[in-house]
């Protein structure tokens, strides 16, 4: 007989490999630029953030982005961004779903995990990873923002590009990760949540 916990690591595993399989089909945002494209692989961990708990979603994040950063174009920088503003939503999201386990906890669960990638991916980009993409892939600050001009011409500086490019486009995130993961949690948590 398999052991609980190898069934767990087994469901883990499975979501892990769906949220790599997910992150390499990226779809362009109107008004955003070119580099910041919309993949749903934030799904599978908010998926098990809900039925295995908050730390499930994080183990989830951190596989897929292992895994994915074998096939890396930004020396990793870019998966360690991908991983730390997917645990901004999952974590928060993960934690008040297990305190309030209904409908409406879901939402506001939700809700405060798209609130929480959009204001840590903010912060982040603004000290920490934009720097780095320009000290470590010599990618000039002014090209990043200059692509954000060429997207939507109100991007004229670091400040506007933050509030105009990177809130947005993961408030977008954020609210397709909710919508999607409302209509199908439930489904797969027949599946996942039987021993």
């Amino acid at each position: 007989m398999v052991s609980t916990n190898t069934r767990y690591i087994t469901k883990i595993g499975m979501l892990s490999a769906i949220a790599v399989i997910l992150m390499f089909f990226e779809v362009p945002l109107p008004m955003m630029p070119i580099f910041l494209k919309l993949d749903v692989s934030e799904l599978p961990a908010i998926i098990g953030a809900f039925v295995f708990g908050p730390m499930a979603g994080v183990a989830i994040e951190f596989i897929k982005n292992l895994l994915h950063a074998t096939n890396t174009q930004t020396m990793g920088i870019g998966e360690v961004a991908n991983f730390l503003v997917g645990v901004a939503f999952v974590l928060p999201a993960g934690y008040l779903y297990q305190s309030y386990h209904s409908h409406k906890g879901a939402v506001i669960a939700l809700v405060v995990g798209t609130f929480s990638m959009m204001f840590l991916a903010s912060v982040l980009n603004y000290f920490i990873l934009l720097p780095v993409y320009q000290a470590v892939l010599h990618f000039p600050l002014e090209q990043i923002i200059h692509m954000g001009t060429i997207a939507n011409p109100q991007i004229v500086d670091l400040k506007s590009f933050i509030a105009l490019a990177i809130a947005p486009f993961n408030m977008i995130k954020g609210i397709v990760m909710s919508l999607l993961t409302l209509m199908i949690y439930r489904k797969l948590c027949g599946v996942l949540c039987e021993r």
